[in-house]
């Protein structure tokens, strides 16, 4: 992907600062970074490579919870599914029936299929592999994406400082399985801000928590969501949201934000 100039590049450290005040996250956030050539991801700076098979969200959970810079190729995922949504494996006929899945996830090879071919996903043939690291590090600045596993009040504050300027509606979907395309498959594919609830899958071999859900977004926008989030905490409306009450007279708290309009 294109490269910024270095003017152009963004303190990630500071915006990880920031992030983290605003939103108390108990995650780290990370980067992701596509790699044209093997030899490119394998230059990072302490780069770990697998010794073992893994899916995805277990790499991507190796920097969310472990704090590791890792890198993959297509060879150390375990299958085609995971290979596909990141563009390391071909999305061919075989991979679009999903025939592994019927009788697991879906009760008829229709289904399979009408799923397979609902994921986001990179297209085939531009990159080689793949590298994971905390966003602080600055190991891969800039990465392609990052991702922000946070609790449904924390993500609706960072929605709300995506959309403080410049707003538009965001409309996301849910594939089900295999809920890394709504998240980074998309993300990556597209350059749009994504939003997921982690799958099964992400939970039992990513350790992705019950309460936590999903973002994937360029760099750029990250830093829009933080400068929005900053806005809307002057204006008092921050994380954590504090229950008002339900049997209290809302008027005196509802005239703390638009008293004065």
């Amino acid at each position: 992907m294109q490269q910024p100039n270095a003017a152009d590049r963004l303190d990630l450290a500071a915006m990880v600062a920031d992030l983290n005040g605003l939103l108390r996250l108990k995650t780290t956030v990370i980067g992701i970074k596509m790699f044209a050539r093997v030899e490119d991801m394998e230059a990072i700076e302490r780069i770990r490579r697998p010794n073992a098979v893994h899916t995805t969200d277990q790499i991507v959970s190796m920097a969310a919870r472990l704090g590791w810079t890792v890198g993959i190729t297509g060879d150390d995922l375990v299958g085609a599914q995971c290979r596909a949504v990141i563009g390391l494996g071909p999305q061919d006929e075989t991979w679009l029936e999903g025939a592994n899945y019927v009788g697991v996830w879906h009760g008829t090879a229709e289904d399979a299929r009408k799923r397979q071919q609902a994921l986001d996903v990179v297209p085939f043939g531009q990159y080689q592999a793949m590298a994971v690291s905390p966003l602080a590090s600055g190991r891969l600045d800039p990465p392609d994406i990052c991702l922000v596993y946070a609790t449904p009040g924390q993500m609706i504050i960072l929605i709300n400082g995506l959309q403080y300027v410049g707003y538009k509606k965001f409309e996301w979907g849910v594939v089900g399985e295999t809920a890394c395309a709504d998240s980074w498959g998309r993300a990556l594919k597209t350059g749009e801000p994504s939003l997921s609830l982690p799958c099964f899958a992400e939970r039992r071999y990513g350790g992705v928590p019950d309460e936590e859900m999903l973002m994937a977004l360029k760099p750029a926008d990250l830093a829009k969501a933080i400068a929005g989030m900053k806005q809307l905490a002057r204006n008092g409306l921050r994380y954590p949201i504090a229950p008002y009450g339900i049997q209290n007279d809302v008027r005196a708290g509802m005239n703390v934000s638009y008293g004065k309009k």
